[in-house]
């Protein structure tokens, strides 16, 4: 679909496109301090309301013990504490979250949050890169990661590290942005995004910038099947991808084995 020149250009917009992976972190935390306070607001214009559901399907595949086992999730570029808060609630009292931001400004509102619901005790909140996570080998029984991973600058080695924090026969699930793979939908998704979502953004946040990046790092992420194989390139085992509305979104799913 043809793009009108006052929309947006993918290819120089925002100076992603041809940032080194040093200055693309930096270029990506900006981003992100700036609508930090508005990231549910966000994921609404960017999804129509829809990744609540997504995220809810996400923690269900998680597979929380109601029971009294202990189990340890970490949810990477977590900050603001969304699939955290979800998965306490849908998991027994001995399911602890860590929740691994590079973002101080959106740890700074997860933590809030936690200390409102009084859920400090089971969720730890830690500043960290997601391809270098600070954390042994072996320590989670799942990893997640929503709507982030398209965000961090070396993807393969963020999936390493996921795969290595895992404890064997544990799962990291990764839910993520993809291609539309519905005739007529692409073309109304490709409009809403690149038209739509920067004036609701610039009217409701006062910065438009901000999700012209979003909706650029959408468009350049992998469809579905081709980031199942980075998965599997990385080292898990039995990956899945399941597309959602569309493909608008889909979840992905790996063990290590």
């Amino acid at each position: 679909m043809a793009l009108k020149d006052e929309t947006f250009d993918n290819r120089t917009h925002f100076g992603f496109a041809n940032a080194a992976p040093g200055e693309k972190q930096g270029l990506v935390d900006d981003v992100f301090h700036k609508v930090a306070s508005r990231y549910d607001l966000m994921n609404d214009l960017m999804s129509g309301g829809l990744h609540r559901a997504w995220k809810s399907a996400m923690v269900t595949a998680i597979g929380l013990p109601r029971s009294a086992r202990a189990f340890r999730l970490l949810d990477v570029a977590g900050g603001t504490g969304d699939i955290a808060f979800r998965a306490l609630a849908r998991g027994g009292a001995a399911v602890a979250v860590t929740a691994l931001d590079i973002n101080g400004a959106m740890l700074a509102v997860g933590a809030e949050r936690a200390a409102k619901r009084r859920l400090s005790d089971r969720l730890t909140f830690v500043q960290g890169n997601a391809e270098d996570l600070p954390f042994p080998e072996k320590s989670f029984d799942a990893v997640t990661i929503a709507f982030g991973i398209r965000n961090v600058p070396d993807i393969p080695r963020a999936l390493r590290e996921m795969r290595r924090v895992l404890k064997l026969g544990g799962r990291a699930l990764v839910l993520e942005f993809s291609k539309v793979d519905t005739p007529g939908l692409d073309r109304l998704y490709d409009a809403f995004s690149f038209n739509v979502i920067p004036r609701i953004g610039k009217a409701v946040a006062g910065d438009a910038e901000p999700y012209r990046y979003l909706v650029e790092s959408i468009r350049r992420f992998p469809d579905a099947e081709t980031f199942a194989d980075m998965m599997r390139e990385a080292g898990f085992e039995q990956v899945s991808a399941t597309p959602m509305t569309g493909g608008v979104a889909a979840l992905h799913l790996g063990f290590r084995i």
